[in-house]
């Protein structure tokens, strides 16, 4: 994959993921960069769990995004304390 799909499918991840986790977004250049994060802890968390989803395009956004929202959730504890 190269770098603009993934600071794409990034941008998208993160947008997402600002959308179910209400109230965590960090606008469009922070959610890129959390939905960057995100595709790296769920390619790393994902196959550690035994789970695959979809392939492709769509596949790396769903993984994106679970990973984003995952950091998101963390990031929020975090400012919480």
């Amino acid at each position: 994959m190269g770098i603009l799909a993934a600071l794409i499918i990034g941008a998208i991840a993160g947008w997402l993921a600002g959308k179910i986790v209400h109230g965590a977004g960090f606008g469009l250049i922070g959610n890129m960069v959390v939905g960057i994060i995100g595709a790296l802890v769920a390619s790393w968390v994902l196959p550690q769990l035994h789970i695959a989803l979809a392939t492709g395009t769509v596949g790396a956004i769903v993984d994106a995004t679970i990973g984003a929202v995952i950091v998101l959730v963390i990031l929020s504890l975090i400012k919480r304390v």
